[in-house]
């Protein structure tokens, strides 16, 4: 508890890499660890039984649900996001859409327009939060 460090980085190798000026049309299947510069237009899942870590980097956007073990986005995701294990949302990251996560770190800045699910909320044991887009000319209450 004490002196454990709970801003530890999410480790895994990368197994594939989609770099900046790649853009694929369609759904991608992932297995071990993907990092995401580029762009996909389609939803990124998991292989089934695999545990998958997915990078969004800054320049890296998804446009279609998202389903894997641990995830990390600065970039942009715009779908339903499914992350059993850890979800860790940067500063300069942008999810529209419901994000269910088993544990979720966010960094000031992080936008997420949607509900943050805890998994295993469907028992009643945590309400979900809704979250919406920022505006600094409303008044805050």
């Amino acid at each position: 508890m004490f002196g454990r460090n709970k801003n530890r980085p999410v480790t895994g190798r990368i197994d594939t890499l989609i770099a900046k000026k790649t853009v694929i049309d369609g759904d991608v299947s992932v297995q071990g660890g993907m990092h995401l510069e580029g762009r996909v237009r389609g939803s990124v899942r998991a292989m089934p039984d695999q545990k998958t870590t997915l990078w969004v980097g800054e320049g890296g956007r998804i446009d279609g649900d998202v389903v894997v073990t641990d995830l990390v986005v600065d970039g942009e995701i715009r779908g339903q996001v499914h992350a059993t294990g850890r979800a860790v949302i940067g500063a300069k990251a942008r999810v529209v859409g419901d994000l269910h996560y088993g544990s979720i770190e966010t960094v000031m800045g992080a936008r997420i327009e949607g509900k943050l699910i805890p998994i295993g909320s469907d028992t009643g044991s945590a309400p979900a939060l809704e979250l919406s887009a920022f505006d600094p000319n409303q008044p805050r209450t």
